[in-house]
């Protein structure tokens, strides 16, 4: 019997499981992909909510945090590892926020690095820009990482301990329980018929997009619905940029190597993950109003990924409420 069953390999299933590892406890993640290869390979990779301001204030502290450790985390990764997952400190430019006076009141309060700035200031940035923008709010710590490095490092960190078992490619068929709390869980191996029970004496469910439905099986009851992302990918022999864009939820983020990445939509369609035209039109429409030269620019892939969607927006963390043992 294991210590902790993960469920789910995304980011924060690997990030769980490396941390718990530290600890010396017997750790199984089970997904039924191959690791890191759902929304944390499709997202754009930003080390910050887009509009930061407009979260709770537990999220903004858990977020603040978060920002704060990563260069150790990703030092940490690349001695252990050899992979760089490339964080890069570009900054970002808000271009004509709405909400600039609540963003500002934001930052003066949580002293965090913002500042309105001027059409001197973003030309001077970002000189390919679309001409028509006189203010922005700029923050100039704000990082991107290669996310698909970044979950191909931790896969490796992990898989150089002894004490964690990754299930990749393993269906989770079914959880048992007893009155209170899961008992086992049932996975099945996707190139075979086979079936195997896992028990823990811990069982975390990072599962992102499709969290509700695996704990539908417990008659748990979370609402999670996987919400489409469709991003953009160009390529450039010299960046056309140095730092994230952002305006009207759409952002642009360069890459050492030369990419930009475009982004992103929103769409509810349940767990379909094709890429259309009508995304790719709508996302170059809205790029090209940021760098005009991207009209004369093909993007050279198209993809999508689901992300775990909630109605506040926020993320749910915590024992699943149902299963709760009863206080004596």
């Amino acid at each position: 019997m294991s210590d902790f069953l993960i469920v789910g390999a995304g980011i924060n299933g690997l990030l769980l499981a490396r941390e718990l590892a530290e600890t010396g406890a017997e750790i199984v993640i089970v997904d039924k992909n191959k690791a890191g290869s759902e929304s944390s390979w499709a997202g754009g990779g930003i080390v910050s909510p887009l509009y930061p301001w407009r979260y709770s204030t537990p999220v903004t502290d858990l977020a603040s945090w978060s920002q704060q450790v990563y260069p150790q985390l990703i030092a940490e990764l690349f001695e252990e590892t050899g992979i760089d997952p490339e964080y890069v400190v570009s900054g970002l430019l808000m271009l004509a926020a709405a909400d600039e006076k609540a963003a500002l009141s934001w930052a003066q309060a949580q002293r965090r690095n913002m500042e309105k700035v001027d059409s001197s200031f973003i030309y001077s940035k970002e000189p390919r820009l679309a001409s028509e923008f006189s203010s922005a709010l700029w923050m100039s710590d704000v990082a991107n990482v290669r996310n698909p490095r970044l979950c191909r490092a931790l896969k490796k960190s992990l898989l150089l301990k002894n004490n964690v078992n990754l299930l990749e490619q393993c269906e989770l068929v079914a959880l048992e329980k007893d009155e209170v709390q899961i008992s086992t869980v049932r996975i099945r191996q996707l190139d075979s018929s086979r079936e195997e029970r896992i028990k823990a004496n811990n069982y975390i469910f990072s599962s992102g997009a499709w969290t509700h439905d695996l704990l539908k099986s417990a008659g748990v009851t979370i609402n999670v619905k996987p919400v489409k992302g469709q991003m953009l990918l160009y390529k450039f022999e010299k960046l056309p940029l140095s730092t994230i864009l952002l305006t009207q939820s759409r952002y642009l983020i360069p890459r050492k190597d030369g990419h930009v990445l475009a982004g992103s939509t929103m769409e509810y369609s349940g767990y379909d993950k094709s890429t259309t035209k009508e995304a790719k039109e709508e996302l170059r429409n809205s790029v090209v109003k940021l760098l005009p030269e991207l009209a004369n620019e093909e993007p050279i892939r198209q993809w999508a990924g689901l992300r775990p969607g909630t109605e506040d927006g926020m993320p749910y963390i915590g024992q699943v409420p149902p299963l709760r043992k009863p206080v004596c």
